[in-house]
């Protein structure tokens, strides 16, 4: 079983368009789908298409449309009481792939919601492959809160991947390597927030074919600590670095409908060729393949494993002498 938790999640509208957004005009929509979200929520929805068997622990009253969303999509759930209603997104679609976010900061999380979602996370956690800390927390949350979460799940025997960003992602950096995950899920920002690499030169290499600068920046975080660092770079892919060897991988174009959930869908995918015992390389190419996938998929749909071709994903190992780079401090 894989457990999710999904500190801060929500109901996601996506509104899709007939034409390009412009400020203060009119516009007419062509669509309009509410979907149950957040990025554990989001992992989750990927696994249970997969028929793995997986639980989503999170913040919600009883009588939340986000409980009922789950029930209807059949997704095993744990919703601990909070303090008020689950946050709306909305996910303004344009026809070329364009996307724009609207993201409420969402219900703050009192310190008894905060201490029966941990008490919860533990007891799911128990006897489960896979733990997963996804998203971002919300308002009243302690930005350590994943680092303590790692701490605690650590004696439980489960492996733990975490994939969040900003300061919740700089206080867990700074706990390592006690909360070192076994696997991260990075983009470029985030991969150069956490090793003190330059963003751009991350992203502009990777356009253009070189992935040394991300490897570098992977091997310093599994110097750290971590297990593995899957570093996702949209268009131009992905790297998974580990202590024996990094790899990349890319996949033919396709046409971008929307990004939304496409990392979430990498990492469920690099879980479940996990799962199945896959090696390194191949647990890289079943992520991209899914990763591709979301993006073809409207708004907040999520691939399903007969949407997923990873023969149009191409993995070369990757050779490369390490630099050092400047730690996070």
């Amino acid at each position: 079983m894989i457990v999710t938790l999904t500190a801060n999640p929500s109901l996601d509208r996506t509104v899709g368009l007939t034409g390009p957004l412009e400020r203060g005009k009119v516009h007419r929509t062509e669509r309009s789908t509410v979907d149950p979200g957040g990025k554990g929520i989001n992992v989750a929805r990927v696994l249970h298409a997969a028929t793995t068997e997986v639980v989503a622990v999170l913040p919600a009253n009883a009588g939340d449309p986000l409980l009922a969303a789950l029930d209807e999509q059949g997704i095993a759930h744990r919703a601990v009481p909070t303090s008020g209603p689950t946050r709306n997104n909305i996910t303004v679609a344009e026809p070329d792939g364009t996307t724009t976010k609207l993201n409420e900061p969402g219900t703050p999380c009192t310190g008894r919601t905060l201490g029966e979602l941990h008490a919860v996370l533990l007891e799911c956690a128990q006897g489960a492959a896979w733990t997963v800390l996804s998203g971002s927390l919300p308002p009243g949350v302690p930005e350590s809160w994943y680092a303590d979460l790692v701490g605690a799940l650590r004696g439980l025997g489960c492996r733990i991947a975490v994939d969040t960003s900003e300061r919740p992602l700089v206080a867990l950096a700074e706990r390592f390597p006690a909360a070192a995950p076994d696997v991260i899920k990075p983009n470029a920002d985030e991969l150069a927030q956490l090793t003190g690499a330059d963003a751009h030169e991350l992203e502009s290499g990777a356009a253009a074919g070189d992935v040394g600068a991300v490897v570098d920046a992977g091997r310093v975080l599994v110097e750290r600590g971590v297990g593995a660092v899957l570093a996702t770079l949209g268009g131009a892919g992905a790297v998974l670095v580990t202590a024996t060897g990094a790899w990349r991988a890319t996949a033919d174009d396709v046409t971008v409908r929307s990004t939304v959930g496409a990392g979430d869908s990498s990492l469920a995918g690099y879980l479940l060729a996990e799962q199945a015992g896959h090696p390194p390389d191949e647990c890289l190419r079943l992520a991209v393949a899914y990763g591709t996938a979301a993006v073809t998929l409207p708004g907040t749909a999520l691939p399903t494993p007969d949407s997923v071709d990873p023969s149009r994903v191409h993995v070369t190992d990757v050779h490369r002498r390490p630099r050092p780079l400047p730690s996070h401090s």
